[in-house]
């Protein structure tokens, strides 16, 4: 098995996963703030939101004015999640400014049936009939190679565990689809909405897949960090080699339809970013502009996040590196020294004097 990769794609979900369970009210013009702050930081590819009807998706429901108003940077590519033809179209009008166009052909069916209900309206049945369609559209369209995404893989809320018996015949019926018309499946997508994941499961099954189908190299990650473990899972995942990954500033997120609302966050984009430059994986992120993007999406939200990174800062080096004889530092406000300047502990206790200063 391969050891770390040199570098990873870290998709962007603050926009669209982040907001779709924050407060419906949030202004346009404060969406825009974080937005451009978001693309100051690095990232490569950023969802700007989704094109979901506002019944289910009031916090969406701005999503044409935010197309309209936003002026991509240089760079980065901007998407938006589309759930149905009309979706598309909507988004598909703000092209080339927002890409929503398909460039690989995949299949979808979640593990957990009543996710699948809740989330899609559709039965995991209707998601596995659906894939002929999606696959004889591929062989159509002179597709060589194609992907599969399994739903929720290690749990469910509603319906319990899931074994590893139960990820692998799921994907075999995926995967036999695709080989049955001559195409080969390259990529594998794990959608956790739930927070199933622990970090031995992703490792093994991870494992066997690539032993299953080698032809399978490229993985892509989204799971939630709902019990807290998901950072100690994409560890996993990297150790491996996987290269693209899903976060979220803060670890903004949740889902309405898996029971947990906001708790269903995902890993902060700034610790992950951090995790991959101490182990000296590339990700093209800018950790201090991320720091100060969390800071703003802390203002829009109108709530503290929970990543640790923009709260306790990076490891400090070189010039970085904290005074030996500064005071106490007891609150968030105090930790953030390392981005306001020493004004914020002003006024608190000086437990360490040097030695010049006790022989006077």
């Amino acid at each position: 098995m391969s050891g770390f990769p040199e570098s990873v794609v870290i998709n962007d979900d603050t926009m669209r996963e982040g907001l779709q369970i924050e407060a419906a009210d949030i202004p346009v013009e404060a969406k825009l703030r974080l937005l451009d702050a978001l693309g100051e930081t690095g990232a490569s590819v950023i969802s700007i939101g989704s094109f979901a009807h506002p019944k289910w998706t009031p916090q969406m429901g701005c999503i044409d004015d935010l197309a309209e108003r936003f002026e991509p940077k240089p760079g980065i590519k901007y998407t938006a999640a589309v759930f149905n033809k009309r979706g598309y179209d909507r988004a598909d009008a703000y092209y080339p400014k927002l890409d929503v166009r398909q460039r690989r052909f995949g299949t979808h069916v979640e593990l957990c049936d009543t996710f699948a209900r809740r989330n899609y309206n559709r039965t995991q049945a209707e998601q596995i009939g659906a894939m002929e369609g999606t696959i004889a559209a591929a062989k159509a369209a002179g597709a060589t190679t194609g992907s599969v995404a399994i739903g929720n893989p290690f749990g469910s809320n509603f319906e319990g565990a899931f074994s590893m018996a139960q990820r692998m015949g799921l994907l075999e019926l995926m995967v036999d689809k695709w080989h049955a018309v001559g195409i080969e499946v390259t990529r594998c997508s794990f959608l956790e909405a739930m927070g199933w994941n622990l970090p031995n499961q992703v490792h093994d099954t991870i494992v066997a897949i690539k032993e299953r189908w080698p032809e399978i190299t490229d993985f892509h990650m989204h799971l939630h960090n709902t019990r807290g473990v998901t950072i100690a899972s994409y560890y996993e995942a990297l150790k491996l080699g996987v290269r693209e990954f899903d976060t979220s500033i803060g670890g903004m997120g949740g889902c309405p339809y898996c029971g947990n609302g906001r708790a269903a966050g995902h890993v902060p984009t700034e610790d992950f970013v951090d995790l991959c430059h101490e182990l000296g994986i590339k990700t093209g992120y800018n950790l201090d502009k991320l720091i100060e993007a969390v800071a703003i999406a802390e203002e829009v939200v109108g709530h503290p996040l929970w990543g640790h990174i923009s709260k306790a800062g990076p490891r400090p080096r070189d010039e970085r590196l904290y005074p030996r004889e500064m005071p106490f530092v007891e609150t968030l406000q105090e930790a953030a020294h390392f981005r306001n300047g020493p004004d914020v502990y002003d006024g608190q206790i000086a437990p360490w004097q040097s030695n010049d200063a006790l022989s006077r």
